[in-house]
């Protein structure tokens, strides 16, 4: 019997959210850059800078992801939101330069999940970063990817330490994957499984199925 208190989840796909996640939980938290629109009255407690009762319009102040979306209007503008400088145009180019210089769990730890959440902002530069984000995936995945499969019984600590959160749960199905396979070769179990990640995406595909 599997004794084992919590079974993770897997967080949510792009803009999607999962609420039971932890990962996603997590990332709901993350400060992002705003300037309020209008007043707010008797909530200057927010504002840690100021004693001031209200908060005034054209306030600079970080909000957590969550009460941002929350708050954020088209049409009504109560806020709106900065970029953080990770995803601004100067981080871009470095980005499509050669992504795996760069240390994405310094950055983060959420770099894709944070990214997909800012597209929920009406931002001219949305286009751009989605594109980055696209882009820097692919250029890490494979040199990801080829780390995990080398890296049998070894030390990893090394190699996930630049990692976001999303490419170390990808290195780590890699390593299981690995593992599965080697126990297998080597006649200590019975059959091989499918991954957990494909098992996720055929529950996915499964309930986008029309009754």
């Amino acid at each position: 019997m599997d004794t084992q208190s919590y079974l993770p989840l897997q967080p949510g796909v792009g803009m999607e959210e999962n609420f039971l996640s932890l990962d996603d939980i997590l990332l709901s938290h993350e400060k992002l850059p705003i300037r309020t629109e209008c007043s707010f009255p008797r909530l200057g407690y927010l504002e840690k800078s100021t004693d001031a009762q209200d908060i005034p319009e054209g306030t600079k102040m970080e909000l957590p992801l969550w009460l941002s979306k929350g708050l954020y209007e088209k049409k009504r503008r109560v806020l709106s939101v900065e970029l953080p400088k990770v995803y601004r145009e100067g981080w871009r180019t470095v980005f499509n330069a050669d992504p795996n210089v760069v240390d994405l769990h310094k950055m983060g730890p959420y770099y894709y999940g944070l990214g997909s959440q800012m597209l929920h902002f009406d931002s001219p530069e949305n286009p751009e970063i989605a594109q980055t984000l696209l882009q820097t995936f692919i250029g890490r995945f494979r040199r990801n990817m080829d780390s995990s499969q080398n890296a049998y019984n070894e030390d990893t600590s090394a190699l996930v330490e630049r990692l976001d959160c999303l490419e170390k749960a990808l290195f780590t199905s890699g390593q299981s994957g690995l593992n599965g396979f080697q126990s297998w070769e080597k006649g200590r179990a019975s059959q091989l499984t499918a991954s957990s990640l494909v098992l996720n995406y055929r529950k996915r595909k499964m309930a986008d199925v029309p009754p």
